[in-house]
């Protein structure tokens, strides 16, 4: 399927949370993103109900685990226009089908599925709107989905609205991004990349529709002829994708045997951070990550970031300060190109190891902000075109 089909947009629907309510419910979801392509397009939905990454100490969400039963009751793409308003253009709503002409659809645990192709024409400069209309016969852990701060636009509404084209029942939703996993375009592309990353490749503390982060930077300076999949995730760890669950299984989803897939691998911040994992241990995570993913596409590339500047100190310091060390020293087997994020964002010697006052998105928030995405953006694609 992925031979033909690619990464429409650099939004990652990365699930790192999942709905628990003590009732049954029947709820609507209305999305906004800005694809990378515009005009006559032929699009496809593909969602994964399980939990990619573990937020927080993982007493809720964990790295791994399946989803629960829900159903789509409805789903529709449509014109979101150029203001996401909570409505989306007149007569533009495309229902979404699956298997083979259903308007429904039932999810088990576990679940991998795609939609049916569906056609929009998207004129220049609006949004994509996707809203789809969920429901549960019974409380529990139902539904996966983003918890993060939102870096787009989004609504939700009680009850079957999926069909609206107007805003009302509909409120602006906040860490709360229920999305399908993939959005795909039917087009061919020069290059696929995969993004697999934390916060900061997901974008966290940047603008909302800014896209100001550097994964939607770098995918912009490239152009629509490369194919970017951004897999980052609030509170991710290297050990999330280690243990070969869902969230791994979305990378080999995206490589496409003998294209030379790239993979660009930025974990490591929450490894140090809440995983408190010592160096030998998220470096042998990193290590399996590469191995899996090259034994499932030889043919790959693996492009690995070192570990950003996290305002870390004692313990925690020293770790970020060896584990890139060992990553500069290019001494990981499977690597092919090693990008020293970390020198771009640091503070001068010997406070490597904190943010750049003019990269923190708060006094206190060492996450970097849209200034540091696009030092980054630009430092990757002088170097990535400067090397091909």
């Amino acid at each position: 399927m992925m031979n033909q089909y690619a990464s429409a947009t650099v939004v990652s629907a990365a699930c790192n949370y999942i709905m628990e309510r003590p009732d049954k419910f029947t709820h609507t979801y209305r999305t906004y993103v800005k694809l990378r392509e515009h005009g006559k397009l032929e699009l496809r939905f593909w969602h994964s109900n399980a939990i990619d990454s573990t937020w927080d100490t993982g007493l809720v969400a964990r790295g791994g685990a399946l989803g629960g039963q829900w159903r789509i009751e409805a789903a529709y793409v449509a014109d979101g226009g150029t203001a996401p308003d909570g409505s989306v253009e007149p007569n533009s709503q495309v229902r979404v089908t699956f298997d083979g002409g259903s308007g429904a659809r039932s999810v088990a645990p576990g679940e991998k599925f795609w939609s049916d192709p569906v056609k929009l024409d998207l004129p220049e400069g609006h949004l994509l709107a996707f809203t789809w209309t969920i429901s549960t016969d019974a409380g529990g852990k139902t539904v996966p989905y983003n918890t993060e701060q939102m870096l787009v636009t989004a609504y939700d509404a009680p009850g079957v609205r999926a069909d609206a084209s107007d805003a009302e029942g509909f409120s602006l939703s906040e860490n709360l991004l229920v999305m399908p996993a993939l959005i795909a375009s039917a087009k061919p592309v020069r290059q696929r990349l995969v993004f697999l990353g934390d916060s900061i490749t997901q974008g966290v503390r940047t603008r909302r529709d800014g896209y100001e982060y550097w994964a939607a930077r770098i995918a912009d300076g490239l152009g629509s002829d490369y194919a970017a999949w951004n897999l980052g995730s609030g509170w991710a760890r290297a050990y999330d994708a280690a243990a070969e669950g869902a969230w791994l299984s979305k990378v080999k989803l995206g490589q496409v045997p003998g294209t030379g897939t790239q993979i660009v691998l930025a974990l490591g911040v929450n490894d140090i951070d809440i995983g408190a994992r010592t160096s030998e241990q998220l470096l042998a995570d990193l290590n399996t990550i590469i191995t899996v993913l090259r034994q499932n596409d030889p043919s790959a590339e693996i492009i690995l970031f070192t570990v950003p500047p996290f305002n870390f100190s004692e313990e925690r310091e020293q770790i970020w300060r060896y584990v890139n060390e060992q990553i500069r020293s290019a001494s990981l087997p499977g690597v092919d190109r090693v990008f020293d994020m970390a020198a771009l964002l640091s503070q001068p010697a010997p406070l490597e190891h904190r943010l750049c006052r003019e990269f923190m998105s708060s006094a206190d928030d060492p996450h970097p902000n849209g200034a540091a995405g696009k030092v980054v953006a630009d430092a990757f694609l002088a170097w990535y075109l400067g090397e091909r």
